[in-house]
């Protein structure tokens, strides 16, 4: 059955909505309360870009996409996951399960708070239970903001170097940038 919840637009809308608008789409099911014995391989793949494919052929309904990004998740050893009560499927994931591709900030400095919306049409609120990170890869530095169950969003780079900007307007030493009561450094690991 595809996801029923349409996905969630920053647009016009206060930090204060936004966050009550996340609030009410409801739980998403308890994968970290999962655990089956994994039964093979999904044959699933999340492309660097966000996009998803079944043996080699993109999906194509962004529902069903949706669907599948809430029974995702990433295990202790660093592989991710198909998870259901009674089935535990291996996917591929190139980069980050999620991609940031849209922002709104408000507020400044520890009084700042920053709305990421992602591809999976959720959104998230950084902060301490959702912190930024930078990490280094073979492709360069990745600006990530966690999601859930050890999953991440990689911050699509014209979001990054708007937050690289207020951190360096706001002159914090390190350079970093304040949301939901948590300072995060913008340098790289």
């Amino acid at each position: 059955m595809p996801e029923t919840r349409p996905p969630i637009d920053l647009s016009g809308q206060s930090l204060a909505a936004l966050a009550a608008q996340i609030e009410a789409r409801g739980s998403l099911p308890p994968v970290d309360r999962w655990n089956p014995d994994h039964c093979g391989d999904s044959e699933m793949r999340i492309a660097r870009d966000g996009t998803w494919f079944h043996q080699g052929r993109p999906i194509e309904r962004p529902a069903m996409v949706r669907l599948f990004s809430t029974v995702l998740r990433r295990e202790p050893d660093g592989s991710h996951v198909l998870v259901t009560p009674v089935e535990k499927l291996g996917i591929e994931v190139e980069a980050t399960a999620f991609r940031a591709l849209e922002m709104t900030m408000a507020g400044e400095r520890e009084q700042r708070r920053i709305a990421f919306r992602l591809d999976s049409g959720d959104a998230v609120i950084a902060g301490p239970q959702h912190p930024i990170s930078i990490i280094a890869t073979p492709e360069g530095p990745s600006p990530r903001v966690a999601v859930r169950h050890g999953l991440e969003a990689e911050i699509a780079r014209p979001l990054y170097y708007e937050l690289a900007e207020a951190a360096i307007a706001e002159g914090a030493d390190p350079p970093g940038i304040w949301s939901d009561g948590a300072f995060f450094p913008l340098a790289g690991e």
